[in-house]
């Protein structure tokens, strides 16, 4: 049995990591720590057969042995938490967004192997690893190609990281893409955004999506459509439990889900 600890466990993507811990035979959920919802019964924020009380800091885990803690707050709070998880030798596994790139690096120095590692992912759903993927496999084939990403209504930024990492990884795999053939613009910003190597990205927010992209290959007389789906919270679930049973044997820092699904 390992032994997880939750931050921001009052949260929605806490309380469903929180679930998926309970229903999960190889893990014991010990500890769950989140300072705005402290004192309250995991039951009240419908985790069922826990049996604690969300605590207010991160003493919980020391005092529960947690050897993995699970991270899914906000940037502040999550750089916060990783210090603290290097510090007392407790495995992160991190789900939150917005670590830039020098900011992992640097990192990868405190997360020497040592004593705890680190996981670090922008986007815990296998299908959302195994469509860029794809799609950096279809790359070469291909003239011109598009990106479209759709998210529910509450979603801040655009594009997603995950559709400017797709552009990146395109971008590597096959530098020349067709330029862009329009040559008037009816309405600014019809065209979407520019992502690497000039990829245009294009973003929707509407109520009632969760997360999904589209990945749009073209050339002579033929397309390929890549496309994933992420209908709720549970789609990220199967990549956070897999994160927290292989952390033990991926000494120091890994950024991304691929590494731990050996793509």
């Amino acid at each position: 049995m390992i032994r997880v600890g939750v931050f921001g466990a009052g949260g929605r993507m806490g309380s469903t990591v929180c679930r998926a811990v309970v229903d999960d035979p190889d893990l014991e959920l010990v500890g769950a720590v989140d300072p705005q919802h402290a004192g309250i019964d995991l039951r009240q924020l419908g985790v069922a057969g826990a049996g604690l009380n969300v605590a207010p800091n991160a003493d919980a885990f020391v005092a529960a042995g947690a050897e993995v803690a699970v991270d899914f707050t906000v940037i502040d709070a999550a750089r916060q938490n990783l210090a603290w998880c290097a510090e007392h030798g407790v495995h992160a596994v991190v789900g939150t967004s917005g670590f830039e790139a020098e900011e992992v690096e640097r990192l990868r120095t405190v997360f020497d192997g040592s004593r705890a590692h680190a996981v670090i992912v922008p986007n815990f759903a296998i299908s959302a690893v195994l469509m860029m993927r794809f799609a950096e496999l279809a790359a070469p084939y291909f003239d011109t190609v598009e990106i479209i990403e759709l998210h529910h209504d509450g979603k801040v930024d655009a594009p997603s990281g995950t559709a400017l990492a797709t552009a990146e990884r395109l971008a590597a795999a096959s530098p020349d893409w067709g330029p862009d053939p329009t040559t008037k613009t009816v309405l600014e910003g019809a065209r979407g955004g520019s992502g690497a190597a000039g990829i245009p990205i294009h973003s929707v927010r509407l109520r009632g999506l969760q997360a999904h992209q589209e990945v749009l290959f073209g050339t002579t007389g033929q397309s390929l459509t890549i496309r994933q789906d992420s209908y709720d919270r549970t789609s990220y679930m199967p990549g956070v439990l897999r994160a927290i049973k292989s952390i033990r044997d991926k000494p120091g820092l890994t950024f991304g889900l691929d590494a731990l699904l050996g793509l």
